[in-house]
């Protein structure tokens, strides 16, 4: 068995033949591969370490078929979970890129394009919640980007899965990303849907201007930041930046869940706002100008 991803490349595992490394997490190596028909796949894989801990495997595998039954165009496509020889793996739809990798190519976005990625996120994210299912660990690297440009979320349930193993045997794992955690869960609490809300609203943070909204290397200074301080205002640091827009952020990033989006259909209605906003200021430039 291998303990490293270049081993693996140009081999087959299960029905596909991994081509090239993708990229990687702390628990899974991805890799693009190819269907017997030749389509174009994502193969995610249990690192060996886990791959070996059955309980893990095991919770692994049952949230990763939990994902797979989220059939929307906002969510990403998992195609089957399964073990091959001494590989657990699961494949998914092939994205052509990612928020986080476009951030960090381009830094802070446009407000339109924002606010259109958010959109379908806020999708994804109402129909999982009304399934019952919620994310946990929503950033801009599990935002991924078809060739048309639409939003998908992957990842779903992967948080979930480590919280688990870590209250059933006690061994040390960091659950969710610090940097975008929420205010209850970085002091151990309940989540509930309201929890990705505050994550997503990280997510816009940081793609409206380059930059979270707390950052220290300190795990518990950062726990800290999240429960007790407020976040620099956004149009403080990018003044282009509409007031709805803030207003919406800002709202996301609320430290109770009472005061954030109680669904994803009332954040929905607040970035239609937005969006609609963006489109007549951009309306009435064009006319300025076009008037001379």
């Amino acid at each position: 068995m291998t303990h490293a991803p270049s081993d693996l490349v140009g081999r087959t595992v299960g029905p596909y033949d991994l081509e090239r490394l993708l990229g990687q997490g702390g628990f899974a190596w991805v890799f693009v591969g190819r269907e017997l028909d030749g389509t174009p796949v994502a193969v995610k894989i249990l690192k060996p370490r886990y791959a070996g801990d059955l309980q893990f495997e095991s919770r692994f595998r049952n949230e990763a078929e939990t994902a797979a039954q989220l059939r929307h165009p906002n969510i990403i496509h998992i195609h089957f979970v399964a073990r091959s020889g001494n590989y657990v793996y699961f494949a998914m739809d092939l994205c052509a890129d990612s928020l986080g990798a476009r951030i960090q190519r381009e830094g802070p976005l446009p407000e339109p394009d924002i606010v259109r990625l958010a959109a379908g996120v806020a999708r994804g994210l109402e129909f999982a919640h009304q399934q019952g299912v919620i994310h946990r660990d929503l950033k801009p690297d599990n935002i991924l980007i078809h060739s048309d440009g639409s939003p998908v979320i992957s990842d779903f349930g992967i948080a979930r899965v480590v919280s688990g193993y870590v209250a059933s045997t006690g061994v040390n794992m960091t659950i969710g990303t610090p940097q975008y955690l929420s205010p209850e869960q970085a002091q151990g609490r309940l989540v509930d849907p309201r929890a990705d809300f505050y994550a997503l609203g990280v997510t816009l943070y940081k793609a409206a201007t380059g930059e979270p909204p707390f950052t220290s290397t300190d795990w518990f200074e950062l726990a800290r930041m999240h429960v007790e301080d407020p976040p620099a205002s956004l149009r403080k640091k990018r003044p282009a930046l509409s007031k709805r827009f803030e207003r919406v952020v800002m709202k996301c990033l609320a430290k109770h869940p009472d005061d954030r989006y109680r669904d994803a259909a009332e954040l929905l209605a607040d970035l239609a706002a937005v969006d609609g906003t963006t489109r007549s200021r951009l309306l009435e430039r064009w006319r300025r100008w076009w008037s001379g």
